[in-house]
């Protein structure tokens, strides 16, 4: 049965934390402010049925020559702001009904000559449970969305704003979406890996949302699956990807993407001379920019065709996820200019893209490591790597360099002289460095005077290296955010925490209202203290809204995914100081019930470091 719309009231058969998402919630986060992204827009609206023609993007600036042709990466309208209502608009969007499935591809052949091809019944991957990893690759067990309705998960997906403000958020998501989940009730299997693959992808996690949609067999496709799928490969800069699903995906979603992909295809089978009649007829049909089908054609060049292609980026408007992600294959450098407006996320792509050379990846790997896209180990492995390049530049150089003596300089005043040196000279380190130098700080001894304490524990904490941070207990002094980060961190810390040991922490009122809302959501005060403080301070840790609701019944519940993903919809703002500390109550103690603490207390922590 469809969900009711507003006139009708309630939303049937939803959740009864669904029910709850008021208007009112708008003190939950704020409104980010994010550059233009390159993505499209997600799936605000139904599924459009598939047609010969695909809608597409309103018309951009038409390049020279192309009279007016749309991009034919053409999923994406041009994205819309974001609400200064997010959860608000999480309602709003509840009232437009939701597909519980979609219909399976109809085969381009007769059903006898396909079976020919198709695997056998017992080689084919259920969608009853759909994903890439489990909990030995670090990922949340199977169950993570077990007992939730599928519609409800899919629109809270859909509708949050991503990359989040927090690193360590940022990682649980990723580690729930990616699971190898036990598909929830009410949705298609596919469909729902759509809506991960669609998130991950604006988290700038876009080699886990093509293993998430390559997680499902090309036989179970849907069309929103299609569509994901197109930009998830392409975000990863893997376009020969979409070999095995071009001809169905042209057939069932009239994609001028899907058809091109034919194209190049069949140009890396051998085939050049079809490439070029596909090239040649969407040409004349006028459905792609010039841009566009030079990239594609630069792309069928390194099959049979051998055919030199010279791509001009002065005529594109704008940077799509089909520009980059063909132009990223091809070994063509994007212009620096079309990466400084689009979204934080695209620095994600970028800086996992193993077909972009490294000394392009440097400018932003750090920034993909402040996201959560890459770990202190893989930043480590990557400056190492940088260091035997011979196209490496002085300042790449040196940072590799530095690296190596923060780990293996003779003595200690040299090592932390390295680490400095990382970090920089600015009053602020830029978060990605405290996440380069994590373990390189841990194997430092503790120093008696802790003059550098805050950043060495910052840095740890970024890694997760809590024990190693703890061990600077004693040389971290009272009231230093290095002192607040310990506490918070601590896995060892019985009994409660005094409430003197709060307003002992007032460097900045911001901090300290964070720092009491990480102490009190992990537990670590008592109920009286809690009181007291949160009207001292005024954290309204006992208010009510429409998120609390839902985050409250998806505990009660033991509903970890769901919990997950309401922790992510409380950070609806694109810095730290935009989390209200109320909020971040809420979220470590959620994480805390539903087992999860040790990533509530790196959250917790994070929140000092970076506020």
């Amino acid at each position: 049965m469809a969900i009711c719309n507003k006139r009708g009231g309630a939303f049937r058969h939803l959740p009864r934390a669904v029910a709850l998402l008021m208007v009112g919630a708008a003190a939950i986060a704020a409104a980010q402010d994010r550059p233009e992204s390159l993505l499209p827009p997600g799936f605000g609206q139904p599924a459009a049925q598939p047609s010969a023609r695909p809608t597409s993007r309103p018309t951009p600036r038409a390049a020279p020559g192309t009279g007016g042709a749309t991009p034919v990466a053409a999923p994406t309208p041009a994205p819309t702001p974001a609400s200064a209502d997010p959860v608000g608009a999480l309602l709003d969007s509840l009232a437009t009904p939701v597909p519980t499935s979609t219909p399976s591809p109809t085969p381009t052949m007769d059903a006898a000559t396909l079976a020919e091809y198709e695997l056998p019944a017992s080689a084919r991957r259920s969608l009853a449970v759909v994903g890439p990893a489990g909990p030995r690759e670090g990922a949340l067990d199977q169950n993570v969305f077990a007992g939730v309705d599928g519609r409800f998960a899919e629109v809270l997906m859909r509708r949050l704003s991503a990359p989040l403000p927090s690193r360590w958020t940022s990682i649980l998501l990723r580690r729930a979406l990616a699971a190898r989940m036990v598909t929830p009730r009410g949705v298609n299997g596919a469909d729902f890996a759509a809506e991960r693959a669609w998130l991950l992808l604006r988290m700038g996690e876009a080699e886990v949302a093509r293993a998430v949609v390559q997680s499902v067999d090309p036989a179970n496709y849907t069309p929103k699956l299609y569509q994901v799928a197109m930009n998830a490969l392409l975000a990863s800069s893997d376009p020969a990807g979409l070999c095995p699903l071009a001809d169905r995906g042209a057939a069932v979603t009239g994609m001028n993407g899907y058809r091109l992909a034919q194209g190049w295809c069949a140009a890396l089978a051998g085939d050049g001379a079809r490439g070029t009649s596909v090239v040649k007829q969407l040409r004349r049909q006028r459905v792609a920019e010039d841009i566009d089908l030079k990239l594609a054609e630069k792309l069928m060049g390194a099959g049979a065709a051998r055919k030199a292609v010279s791509v001009d980026w002065g005529g594109a408007d704008r940077l799509t996820v089909w520009r980059f992600g063909l132009a990223t294959a091809t070994g063509v450098t994007v212009p620096p200019d079309y990466l400084s407006y689009v979204g934080p996320q695209v620095r994600g792509w970028l800086a996992t893209s193993a077909a972009v050379p490294a000394t392009e990846r440097a400018g932003v790997v750090d920034q993909a490591a402040t996201l959560g896209v890459i770990s202190n180990a893989a930043l480590v492995d990557f400056y190492s790597a940088l260091a035997d390049d011979d196209q490496v530049s002085r300042a790449q150089g040196a940072i590799a360099n530095d690296l190596r003596n923060a780990y293996a300089a003779g003595d200690e005043g040299q090592r932390l002289s390295a680490i400095r040196s990382l970090w920089g000279d600015d009053a602020r380190t830029p978060y990605g460095r405290l996440v380069l130098t994590a373990r390189a700080a841990a194997r430092l001894p503790v120093v008696a005077d802790g003059s550098e304490a805050d950043r060495l524990v910052a840095s740890m904490l970024s890694a997760g290296l809590d024990r190693s941070a703890a061990r600077w207990r004693g040389a971290a002094k009272q009231g230093s955010d290095a002192w607040a980060m310990i506490l918070l961190s601590d896995p060892d810390q019985q009994g409660p925490i005094a409430y003197d040991q709060v307003t002992n922490y007032g460097s900045d009122a911001l901090k300290q209202r964070m720092f009491f809302a990480g102490l009190a959501g992990l537990g670590r005060l008592s109920r009286g203290d809690i009181e007291k403080g949160a009207e001292a301070l005024d954290v309204r840790v006992g208010q009510r809204n429409a998120w609390t609701e839902a985050l409250d019944q998806a505990v009660a519940d033991e509903q970890t995914g769901l919990v997950v993903l309401l922790c992510a919809v409380g950070m609806q703002t694109g810095d730290w100081r935009g989390v209200p500390p109320q909020a971040l109550y809420r979220i470590v103690e959620a994480l805390r019930s539903v087992g999860l603490e040790p990533e509530a207390r790196m959250i917790a922590a994070e929140a000092i470091a970076r506020t």
